[in-house]
């Protein structure tokens, strides 16, 4: 792959393509990747016979370099000759620009892979043999075609060359469908794709999902009216030969390499950034900038801030620690008409790399990947989905709680492992998924109950709502004063004058800029302060569930406390993370918590319920119940059947709290699972 822009260990005294034929001789790899503008910078007229005749000049290219190469090292065994494979040529199209002008050109497009067959043989040379007197001719491929002799050479005998297989060469090709990636698309339209012909070893270079800069040459082929006969059609069938791919990876985050980043990041506007980045309340500005039409919800939106911001990605696979994911998860759960779903469309404008989608619109399949016949060749291939192709962006999901079951199943490996495992119709495969989910949801009976906790209100399965960095509510306070400003608020928005909706746009920009510099240069490390602060956070909050017997904090309290307190460091562009990051980490995670852990019975925070699904204390009180209702079984004598009703009456008078039907059920079935007794209709049996 392209390993050419990274300049690590370069002479400057000396050429830089000697050196990499220096390298060539090292490594023995018969490939020079030539920079395009570097050609240009050197003979504009060269470079322009490169664009313009790539099929002529490349072919000219290899001589010379092999010239060169072989003067230098004499003594050097290569298997093939070297080949050049120019890159970055200034021709770079959007594909849908693509157009007849083009053809036999050399161009670069960008986008990403969403399909890639097998191995095809290809014949290079053809071997023919004369079948009245055995004489042999070899024909070499040209565009495509082979011209097939018309006549023996030898003998003069005509249609008498019959062509021998096993003595023909043949070269590996792929066909690859690229489709322009998400942040490119024009809005409301469906993305565009090309098909890329890759050959010998650039086969297999790329998987479905990856984001790549392909540069190659665009060609149009005739299609024949019928494969047995030589007519063709007038309408040409058009692809791309593949001479060179670079990936635009995870260490080029939203696509910027060193260039691009110079481009886009003038020193202006980088010292702009920092400078803003010195101001003691940038995290209180670029929170209010941050989806300014919406009322209050400060915490909310810091969240959100934290989480564009994301974590600092860390690998130690090489060690055998598996990797830790960097994203942040939020949910957002309330009342309807208190702006979740404008949060999420706000997010998913923002991000470069974003993907929307609601709850009851998304199948499993959708969301991950599903295997389909391909038109053209017949075979199944792999399609991705909406998780993959948001990878290393914000996956928004609106109506949380709608997703049937099995579609939400899914997300529990995205969510914490950040890939995806498929094994379907014999395509076995792992994607990655490296995205964050914000998603919102509504509670059950539409109108948030405050007597009920989180799990109850929203019927969410606990195991997916303890991969939630942060659960926010958003309830509707029935205030007066809090509505009249909020009402003066929605009214001012529509008479706002132009220099406020140019304020407001200029924010977004910088906004924008902000996010994408400190994502793609600042990764903090945690400081020994920091570490220190962590673990005493982590410790406390383990104490305070201790004295009362519940628990409080699980180590992924911890992991989310550490991806929090990284992203506020990104905030300030400090390149540690410090004692002040992880205090309004703990804050907002205890902000968080206090609105979505609070046990309704007894005010206090309690984390069992987004882990279990079940507070301590309701927890305590039905092994409470189980335990009276064993003891008023037992002091019945050695009855074998007890009635339901009389039961759930007797229970009822001797406690001294209000028991309902709920926790009555509850308790028997406890004791059934015990196996100290069967409910069979409304009849109790003693096993």
């Amino acid at each position: 792959m392209a390993k050419e822009e990274e300049n690590v260990g370069i002479d400057i005294t000396e050429p830089l393509y000697m050196q990499r034929l220096g390298e060539i001789n090292v490594i023995g790899e018969p490939f020079l990747n030539v920079n395009s503008e570097h050609i240009k910078s050197f003979d504009k007229n060269l470079y322009r016979q490169l664009v313009s005749y790539p099929q002529e000049v490349i072919p000219t290219f290899d001589m010379a370099v092999n010239e060169i190469f072989f003067d230098r090292y004499p003594d050097s065994i290569l298997e093939h000759q070297i080949q050049v494979r120019p890159f970055n040529a200034l021709k770079t199209k959007n594909m849908r620009n693509l157009n007849p002008e083009d053809i036999d050109q050399l161009i670069t497009i960008s986008g990403m892979v969403i399909r890639t067959s097998q191995l095809i043989p290809e014949m290079q040379e053809a071997f023919f043999q004369c079948q009245v007197c055995a004489h042999t001719t070899r024909v070499e491929m040209d565009r495509g075609r082979i011209a097939e002799p018309s006549a023996c050479g030898h003998c003069h005998t005509t249609h008498s060359m019959a062509l021998i297989h096993n003595r023909s060469l043949f070269s590996d090709k792929q066909m690859i469908k690229l489709q322009e990636s998400p942040e490119d698309m024009p809005a409301g339209q469906t993305p565009h794709t090309v098909v890329l012909f890759a050959h010998n070893d650039l086969v297999d270079k790329v998987q479905p999902g990856d984001r790549v800069n392909v540069t190659g040459i665009y060609r149009a082929v005739p299609i024949r009216v019928n494969p047995r006969v030589s007519n063709v059609k007038s309408v040409y069938k058009t692809h791309i030969d593949v001479i060179h791919y670079r990936k635009t990876d995870a260490k080029r985050l939203h696509g910027l390499d060193e260039e691009a980043e110079q481009k886009l990041f003038s020193e202006k506007r980088v010292e702009l950034l920092k400078e803003l980045s010195r101001k003691p309340d940038i995290y209180e500005r670029l929170a209010s900038a941050l989806a300014p039409s919406i009322y209050e919800h400060e915490d909310i939106k810091k969240g959100i801030l934290l989480q564009l911001f994301g974590g600092t990605r860390k690998d130690f696979s090489h060690t055998g620690r598996g990797k830790f994911r960097a994203e942040i998860n939020i949910l957002l759960c309330g009342d309807p008409g208190t702006s979740k779903s404008q949060l999420l469309q706000y997010v998913y404008n923002l991000v470069p790399r974003g993907q929307y989608t609601s709850g009851k619109g998304s199948s499993a399949v959708g969301l991950t990947a599903y295997v389909m016949k391909d038109p053209e060749t017949r075979q199944l291939v792999l399609q991705t989905g909406a998780l993959v192709l948001s990878d290393n962006g914000i996956c928004c999901i609106d109506e949380f709680d709608k997703m049937s079951e099995n579609t939400r199943s899914v997300l529990h490996e995205v969510m914490e492992q950040q890939t995806l495992s498929i094994a379907k119709a014999g395509i076995i495969c792992q994607l990655n998924a490296r995205t964050s989910i914000l998603a919102a949801a509504n509670p059950i009976e539409s109108q948030w109950n405050p007597k009920k906790t989180t799990i109850e209100n929203i019927q969410l399965p606990h195991t997916l709502l303890s991969r939630f960095d942060l659960i926010f509510l958003m309830l509707d306070p029935q205030d007066e004063a809090y509505d009249r400003r909020l009402a003066h608020h929605l009214v001012a928005l529509y008479y706002q004058s132009e220099e406020q909706a140019e304020e407001e746009f200029l924010d977004m920009a910088v906004l924008k800029d902000y996010i994408a510099y400190a994502h793609s240069t600042i990764m903090p490390r945690l400081s020994e302060e920091a570490s220190q602060a962590l673990i005493e956070a982590y410790v406390d909050m383990r104490k305070i569930g201790s004295s009362r017997g519940m628990v409080s904090a699980y180590p992924r309290q911890l992991e989310s406390l550490i991806r929090l307190a990284e992203a506020h460091a990104k905030v300030r562009f400090s390149s540690k993370v410090e004692a002040i990051d992880v205090e309004e980490a703990k804050r907002l995670h205890r902000e968080a918590l206090k609105q979505s852990a609070t046990d309704p019975r007894t005010g206090i925070v309690d984390i069992s319920i987004l882990t279990t699904g079940m507070s301590a204390t309701s927890r305590k009180r039905k092994e409470e119940l189980a335990e009276a209702l064993k003891k008023l079984i037992l002091s019945k004598g050695k009855t074998p059947a007890l009635k339901y009703q009389q039961l759930f009456e007797d229970i009822r008078g001797q406690s001294d709290i209000a028991i309902t039907k709920d926790m009555f059920e509850e308790a028997l079935r406890a004791l059934a699972d015990d196996d100290f007794l069967t409910v069979t209709g409304k009849t109790v049996r003693l096993l």
